[in-house]
């Protein structure tokens, strides 16, 4: 995007809104998913189209031992994508843990995603082992990227726990049903300043990628509305401008909002006055 954002009155370019997460920038505001799509070539497309720099891997769904010949991550490297490696499947804080160290090793990132599950008919995260590994890994010196419920209260805790990235969810995993609670992803966004704050999950449409990105947040983690829509590659790009605009419309500051109406010309001089 070549569109310059005001700013406090002054110009900011596009290139100088780097998305910066622990000691890793990016441009793009968007990481992707790499599962479910109709077959690699589709996929390969979809990200493309996305403009994303960083893709998510679930670490215990690839053979990261020993991978085949031109197996999904050797697709995904070729392509010049950074990996985010996630802890999807895991349902305690010891699970999630051993994979991301596996990841690592294996990898040789220390970028990590961390989920942990609470339970397979919601895939909401369980709180209280979400925070055990969090706590963990960035002891262990990752940078973590934390799923979260849309709770301000963890996602806080998370925050203070130092992970570089919080994640709260805009409706349940795979869902579509976008963003479903935004007054508590403004509570997160005023409570939480300084750490990135990134949606994931639920998000559709590219009216909800939108809507996550002019409440403030810094960027969205999507999957399934991409590749399970009926033309993943053109719902890559449609989210790929949806991302942009939101960004540039909330660096440009809304008008606030009124209950009645105010006039945009002024009422003065007119006929009869």
């Amino acid at each position: 995007m070549n569109d310059a954002a005001h700013t406090n009155g002054t110009v900011a370019k596009e290139t100088d809104d780097a998305f910066v997460i622990g000691d890793h920038s990016f441009s793009s505001r968007i990481i992707v998913g790499t599962s479910r799509y109709p077959n690699p070539q589709v996929m390969l497309d979809a990200l493309k189209a996305t403009g994303t720099e960083l893709v998510t891997v679930a670490i215990r769904r690839v053979n990261i031992e020993k991978p085949a010949p031109e197996s999904h991550l050797d697709l995904i490297r070729k392509g010049g994508y950074e990996v985010l490696p996630n802890t999807a499947g895991c349902y305690t804080a010891r699970e999630a843990v051993l994979t991301a160290r596996l990841a690592r090793e294996a990898l040789g990132t220390d970028l990590v995603k961390l989920e942990v599950i609470g339970d397979d008919e919601t895939l909401m995260p369980d709180v209280e082992q979400l925070l055990d590994a969090a706590q963990t890994l960035v002891d262990d010196g990752f940078t973590v990227f934390a799923y979260a419920n849309d709770d301000p209260i963890t996602c806080r805790k998370l925050a203070d726990l130092g992970c570089a990235a919080v994640m709260p969810l805009g409706s349940p995993i795979g869902s579509g049903m976008g963003i479903v609670n935004p007054y508590n992803l403004r509570i997160i966004r005023e409570m939480i300043e300084d750490t990135p704050l990134i949606v994931d999950a639920g998000i559709g449409t590219a009216s909800d990628a939108v809507t996550a990105m002019e409440l403030g947040y810094d960027g969205i983690l999507l999957n399934t509305a991409i590749a399970q829509a009926q033309h993943p590659v053109d719902m890559g790009r449609a989210m790929r401008k949806a991302v942009e605009a939101g960004r540039t419309a909330h660096r440009a500051g809304r008008i606030p909002q009124r209950l009645y109406a105010e006039a945009s010309s002024s009422m003065e001089g007119r006929i009869g006055t």
